[in-house]
């Protein structure tokens, strides 16, 4: 499998290139394009307890879509709905993965997503009491708004990230969920400022240039939103 991640930065695409009867994981919904020999089924990854956790709990799909190559293999094209970068992460060796709500698009078959429970106090900052757990061997392609930058951290090593900015961590990084101002609600309301996540090394943390609840408000004080 090969991943080329095309018309960066703004509105990346990520193409698999399979060999022959190769199959990916991808979150529903994500395929833009694929070559013609190629089949695709949808399943509930890991039976209906495990996928319903993952859509109620974890914000991603019920179903889990496999694309596979043809017998001479083929390629597939995924996008994520927000305009954005892609970055592929690799797991092996026990290098895991935590990814916000959204941020997985798609993964080689040795992959394995599901919801993990992180605390009750997660509600607090956006992202509910659950993130999602990458875990196994391969490549996971995982999607932001706007830019994605990568912060590596040295052991003990600390880094606070606003939590509408957060897109994924390696499993090694210690963090914490607190108010962004150190004086309470009010001087948070004060600032602008919501809550924030701070992050301990070793490992590598991603975050987005981009908020996605900052647009949501913004489209919503401005009349943009939806209409009937």
């Amino acid at each position: 499998m090969q991943i080329q991640i095309r018309f960066q930065p703004s509105f990346s695409v990520a193409r698999f290139t399979l060999g022959p009867n190769e199959p990916i994981r991808a979150e529903s919904g994500a395929m833009m394009a694929m070559s013609a020999d190629t089949t695709i089924a949808a399943k509930a990854e890991g039976g209906m307890l495990k996928s319903l956790k993952r859509a109620a709990l974890g914000g991603e799909s019920f179903f889990i879509t496999t694309l596979t190559g043809g017998p001479e293999g083929g390629w597939v094209d995924l996008a994520p709905n927000l305009p954005g970068d892609l970055m592929v992460v690799e797991l092996h060796d026990g290098r895991d993965w935590i990814l916000a709500k959204g941020a997985f698009l798609g993964a080689g078959s040795g992959v394995t997503i599901e919801s993990q429970f992180r605390g009750m106090r997660m509600f607090a900052g956006g992202e509910g009491a659950f993130l999602i757990g990458a875990t196994g061997q391969g490549p996971v392609v995982v999607s932001a708004f706007g830019a994605i930058d990568r912060i590596p951290l040295a052991a003990d090593q600390r880094v606070v990230v606003d939590s509408g900015h957060f897109v994924a961590c390696e499993a090694s990084v210690q963090y914490s969920l607190r108010r962004a101002s150190e004086g309470g609600l009010m001087q948070s309301a004060k600032s602008g400022e919501g809550f924030v996540f701070e992050f301990v090394g070793p490992g590598e943390v991603l975050m987005q240039s981009r908020n996605p609840s900052a647009l949501i408000t913004y489209l919503a004080a401005n009349g943009l939103g939806a209409r009937n």
